[in-house]
Order: structure tokens, then sequence, then C-alpha cells
């Protein structure tokens, strides 16, 4: 008897809750309504899927969270990866390929802990860590697809033209012949085991860091990266060991590199000129070769800027293994060439001028041939005097 009064009890409040529901609609009834004997219900709700990142997300709170847009991941990364990713079988609930590369772009927006991540993917802080490492792996593999300098000659020469356009505005004329603008960033490492060589890593600014060396064209798009010199090192040191170096000194490539005052002065790399003592006149004239060299290097700092703005994980700091940390710097940058590929740029890049001013003056260069300054002159006299 009790079961049956239960259940009369719970058909009352059914009852009760509809009478509740036809009041309503009754009070939103308007006076045309009411002649036509129609009744206006409230719409639907519909109900998003948290689990579904590109269902539940708009466009610009995806493009927020993941820094690319929705058909950007599905049709632009994805399929280039895809394949790497997929598990031989179904074993252990494997998570697709998409859901994996959301986890990893999460930790490169956020810079936040792997435990975060994982929380909102429902996934273990172990498991975020190994789908960054793969992932990160799979995406810097496609660093010489991405990454590389104009292989024709017209998309040469339309480089040295932009190059040429951004070191021109009021003096009217500006460097000939600039393949890239040259410099190196700090990659901050936090909590990095280093195995006894902590002190390889800390840079002069004290902190420990990797000394990322960049190649950058005229559209902010990066041409050559190395990104495994500890941040002890000297720009131009790792400019001296690396492949970009040997490949002008070699001259299989022909143009030439800006770079700011801590590189060496060389044929194919024209840095400024440091306090020239000369007369008025041909001060004035090594001052406008100074102004049209740094408009034309400034573009490397702008892209740093907004790389690391795009990729927050490498301003913030990286916490991951050293191995993993080099992948995923090399990742972050074959993703902004993507990003210029894809046309996916962020509402807050147009607020980003340059990377934050070093406190520190630049470094004199370890070494320092003579016949660049030959080169230099040369070219002043020819373009200014």
């Amino acid at each position: 008897m009790a079961n049956m009064q239960d259940m009369f009890n719970f058909y009352d409040q059914i009852e009760e809750m509809n009478n509740m529901i036809e009041v309503v609609a009754m009070v939103n009834v308007g006076p045309n309504d009411e002649d036509e004997g129609e009744v206006q219900r409230a719409p639907k709700r519909y109900i998003r899927d948290g689990q579904n990142p590109f269902e539940f997300y708009s466009e610009q709170e995806f493009k927020r969270r993941f820094r690319f847009s929705k058909d950007g991941i599905m049709y632009g990364i994805l399929p280039r990866i895809e394949a790497a990713l997929v598990s031989a079988n179904n074993r252990g609930l494997p998570i697709p390929p998409v859901m994996q590369l959301l986890i990893c772009l999460r930790f490169y927006a956020t810079a936040s802990f792997q435990l975060v991540n994982g929380d909102l993917m429902t996934i273990s802080q172990s498991t975020v860590s190994r789908i960054i490492h793969r992932v990160s792996a799979q995406i810097a593999s496609l660093i010489h697809a991405i990454i590389k300098f104009p292989s024709t000659e017209a998309a040469m020469i339309a480089n040295r033209d932009l190059f040429r356009q951004l070191g021109a505005r009021r003096e009217g004329i500006g460097l000939p012949g600039v393949d890239g603008a040259i410099d190196c960033t700090h990659i901050r490492l936090c909590h990095t085991k280093f195995a006894d060589l902590q002190e390889v890593y800390r840079n002069r600014k004290g902190y420990f860091s990797l000394n990322v060396q960049a190649v950058v064209g005229p559209n902010m798009e990066f041409l050559d990266v190395v990104p495994e010199w500890p941040g002890s090192n000297h720009d131009s040191r790792i400019f001296q060991n690396s492949r970009i170096y040997m490949r002008y000194h070699e001259r299989q490539l022909t143009g030439t590199l800006v770079g700011d005052a801590g590189y060496p002065c060389l044929p194919f790399l024209l840095t400024p000129l440091a306090n020239p003592i000369t007369d008025a006149q041909q001060s004035r004239y090594l001052d406008r070769y100074n102004n049209v060299q740094s408009r034309t290097r400034q573009i490397v700092e702008r892209t740093f800027g907004v790389w690391k703005r795009r990729f927050p994980c490498l301003s913030r700091g990286l916490g991951t293994k050293l191995l993993c940390s080099t992948t995923i710097v090399v990742a972050c940058a074959v993703l902004h060439n993507l990003s210029l590929t894809l046309d996916n740029a962020l509402p807050e890049d147009n607020r980003i001028e340059e990377e934050e001013a070093d406190e520190l003056p630049p470094q004199a260069p370890h070494w320092q041939p003579g016949e660049g300054f030959a080169i230099r002159e040369a070219l002043i006299e020819r373009l200014l005097i």
C-alpha cells in the first residue's frame, strides 16, 4: 500500500508541473495568439557535448584555446600527422589522433601543468606527457618541408625585394640582396634535469634556457631554426657551427643576412657599425646605414614576439625533458609557418610589435675575420655616399 501511495504522489507532482507549464505558456501568449488559438513556447535548449571541443566551443573560443581555427586543424595540420598517431588496434581504448593533437596544442597555448590538461580531457598526466612528446615529434618532423629558404629564383627575388622595402622608408633606399634576418632568443627551461650540466644552460640573464637561433623572412616566416644550444653559448658561436653558415660560406646561398652587433661582420652577414668616429659628413651616411640596417633586422624581433605570444609555453618556460623541449621548439616553429600558410592570424597578433627589449646589450662576437669590413664599407659607399 505504501508503494501505491508513493506512486500516486509521484503522478500528482507530474500533474502539478504540467499545470505550471500551461500557466507560464498562457502568460506568454499575446493578444493575436489568443484569437488564433496558438501557444508560444520557449525554444528548446541544446546541450553541447563537453567531450568534443569542436562542438562545445565557438570558433573564437576554439581559436583562443588551441591557437588555430577548427578548419585549420582538421584540414591543415591533422592530415599531415594523422597516420603516425593512429593506433594499430583498439586495445586500451586509444585516444583518437585529433584529440591527441588538441591536447598538444592546448599545452602549447596555455603552458599549464600537464595534470590540469589531463583533467580537462579526463585522462591521466602520464598520458598527456606521452601525447605531447609523440605529437611534437611528428610536427617537428615536418621541419624540412615547412621551414626552408625559397627554392625558386622568382621566390628568392621577391623575398629580397620585400627586405629592401622594409629598410627603405624615409631614406628611400634599402639593403640589396638580403635573404633573411638572423638572431637568437632564449627559451626558458623550468624544472629540467640537466645531468650535472645545469650551469652550461644558465644564460647571462641568470636563468636556464635554450639559445635558439632563427633566420626569418620578410613575412615573419622561419627560414631556418637551430634549437639545441645551451643558453650560455654566444650567438656568434652558434652561427659559426650551424649549417646555414656553411651554406653561405660555401656559396650554396648567394645572398646576405642581417644581424645585430653580437654577430661578426662577414661578406654574407651585414651588422651595424659600432660608434663610428669620422667627420660630420661621413658620420651622417654611416648613421643612415645603421638606421636602414636596423629597420631591416627588426623583423626577426617582431617574429619572436608573435611566436611567443601565439605559443606562451615558449615564454613562460618548458618543464619537459631536455629532448622533448627542443622538439617542442621546432614543432612551434613549424606551426608558426603553417599559421601563415593557412592565414590563421590571431586577434592579438596585431598588437605585437617586437619581442621584449633585451636589458643587456649584445655581446661582442667571439671571432671577427677582416674581409667582412671591406664588403660593408663598399656597400655603404655604393648606396649612401
